[in-house]
């Protein structure tokens, strides 16, 4: 039979026997004919996008791959297995913007590129089947802002912006050189620009110990409630936020709290002003609790779906401001506050209970005061025990790491030469570029490597991660239309507002003195239980600001260390609180 005579009765032969070419000159390569050669998987240019149709499969007859016209079974057998699995691997996309991401950095970003390109499709990667999406957004000053990040479903986020494509995958590979990053359910997405916002993931003391959970994203923070309600003593390690808010809101159960620096808050508070909070630590709290008002959503009921998606290593999205809000964070016990706070130590060693009863060791009991206390032995039996650099034992029901993060950049790294900064992140420069080509990063996975304002440093926390976010938004836009943009103000000057121990806390330039060296003076006034104020002042000028309780001096210390005005003829003044400060500077 000639080549015109197969491609004629090609409709009466089985599936498997159509292997049609068409007729060729001399010298000119053979061309299979695509729309003739459909249930073999194959599809014709026009129709590259489109999935082959399901009923492909049910027909594939895998007796009849050895017979064939070709005169080589092993080799068409080969080419219609290739085929087959060609078919059922999900389709490739391709997107101008890909967002891995989200987290608040993800998120900003994904949405002010929808703004700014409605017409393109924008896909946002992430490996949670929940977003963070920020919510009552305040502008409090030129800098300063406030709002909350409410957890959403990610069809929510696609239903407000129609040109948002949420795929709930983790990120197994990125080919920065082919453009295109390969996800765990076997997809490859095509960029012209990619933004990785993965955010970060948290230093274990531990790695792979059940008795040692880290507080990170909504499923670990659910997980700890549920261990919780369980326990009569835990441990915290760690001085930073999560390790502040959870030794306040934790009732019903004894906390041993073992911190490396001298006092509570060291990230962000001086001695005086952590004297200040301690007080509010020790105090009974109020009973009522103010219902939250925003609405929540679960991961529980796709857990198990989520789980077989993803590794075990991989992590959601970073808890957001009043993240414990409807939790129920009690313990066995009928108490309050019952917290005792060992300084200047670190965790030498963990045993689990059978390796402590070997080591003969013995561990103490919960400290009742500080004055003349007998040293005496724990009775109780514990699931896990930690021993301390200051060689203090403790046994407790689980122990909570809150010693910070790590950028999570694992999954970017193979293959792909970024440069790092010293702490891991993805170095990026004034315009949220990393060291690769269409390649930008926000949020905590990366670091800040541009000359930063005198009154700015990078620490990663919600305001900072919208922020970059929504710049590296700007950023993106701004060099696809081949147009310059400017350094967002928000970078001019450090600002941050939260909660800790009920007390509204502003943090303003370098409010710790950071990088000023010993060239500087402190400013102070401190009413108990009300108020704690301190500036830092260099050379007659401010320089940075904490602001604890309502002192409505924010905006005000705002502008005077924006401006730099040299403020040394007020001299104490300056913090006196019958001058209207607002209305001096006005």
């Amino acid at each position: 039979m000639n080549t015109a005579t197969r491609c004629a009765d090609s409709k009466t032969k089985p599936w498997n026997q159509r292997h049609v070419f068409l007729p060729r000159k001399r010298g000119s390569k053979r061309v299979r004919e695509d729309t003739k050669c459909e249930l073999l998987g194959t599809r014709s240019s026009e129709s590259q996008d489109q999935a082959p149709a399901p009923e492909v499969a049910a027909q594939l007859d895998f007796r009849s791959l050895g017979k064939n016209p070709c005169g080589s079974p092993t080799g068409c057998q080969k080419t219609a297995r290739s085929q087959i699995m060609e078919a059922a691997r999900p389709p490739s996309t391709a997107g101008k913007f890909v967002v891995v991401g989200g987290g608040i950095a993800g998120v900003t970003c994904a949405e002010q590129l929808a703004i700014h390109f409605p017409s393109e499709d924008i896909l946002l990667v992430t490996a949670s089947p929940v977003i963070k999406a920020v919510t009552n957004f305040k502008q409090v000053s030129k800098v300063l802002e406030e709002f909350d990040v409410e957890e959403q479903p990610n069809t929510m986020l696609e239903n407000r912006f129609p040109n948002i494509k949420v795929i709930e995958s983790e990120v197994k590979q990125l080919k920065s050189k082919e453009h295109c990053i390969l996800t765990g359910d076997g997809s490859q997405h095509v960029y012209k620009k990619l933004c990785l916002c993965a955010g970060a993931k948290p230093k274990l003391i531990c790695e792979g110990n059940p008795y040692v959970l880290g507080i990170r994203d909504t499923d670990s923070a659910q997980e700890f409630q549920k261990q919780l309600t369980k326990a009569k003593r835990i441990m915290i390690i760690g001085n930073g936020g999560i390790a502040l808010e959870l030794v306040y809101e934790i009732e019903g159960c004894e906390v041993i709290w073992a911190i490396k620096d001298k006092a509570i808050g060291n990230t962000f508070f001086d001695a005086g002003a952590a004297e200040f909070l301690t007080s509010k630590l020790i105090a009974e709290k109020p009973e009522a609790k103010i219902a939250h008002k925003r609405t929540r959503y679960t991961t529980e009921e796709r857990k198990k779906e989520a789980q077989t998606k993803g590794s075990a290593g991989n992590m959601g999205s970073a808890l957001g401001p009043d993240w414990h809000e409807g939790l129920n964070l009690k313990g066995t016990k009928e108490f309050s506050h019952k917290i005792h706070i060992e300084t200047m130590c670190e965790v030498k060693k963990i045993y689990l209970q059978e390796e402590f009863r070997i080591s003969r060791k013995k561990s103490l009991p919960f400290p009742r005061d500080h004055h003349n206390q007998p040293v005496t032995t724990d009775k109780e039996v514990w699931p896990v025990y930690v021993e301390l650099t200051s060689e203090k034992i403790y046994g407790c029901d689980f122990i909570v790491s809150a010693t910070g993060v790590t950028p999570n950049t694992e999954p970017f790294l193979c293959g792909n030469n970024f440069d790092l900064g010293e702490d891991g992140g993805l170095k990026v420069d004034d315009h949220m570029h990393t060291s690769l080509s269409d390649i930008y990063a926000a949020g905590d996975i990366c670091t800040a490597s541009w000359q930063p304002s005198p009154v700015w440093q990078q620490m990663r926390l919600w305001t900072q991660a919208r922020q970059m976010g929504w710049y590296a938004a700007k950023c993106m836009a701004a060099a696809t239309l081949g147009q310059s943009t400017d350094m967002d103000f928000s970078f001019e000057l450090f600002a941050h507002v939260t909660k800790f121990f009920n007390y509204k806390v502003v943090l303003l330039g370098k409010y710790n003195a950071q990088g000023l060296g010993s060239d500087h003076e402190l400013m102070l006034r401190c009413t108990k239980g009300q108020e704690y104020v301190k500036v830092v002042m260099q050379n007659g000028r401010m320089m940075g600001a904490v602001l604890i309780g309502e002192t409505d001096l924010e905006e005000t210390f705002e502008n005077l260390i924006l401006n730099q005005m040299d403020l040394s003829s007020y001299g104490e003044d300056l913090l006196d609180p019958n001058i209207d400060l607002e209305d001096y500077f006005d």
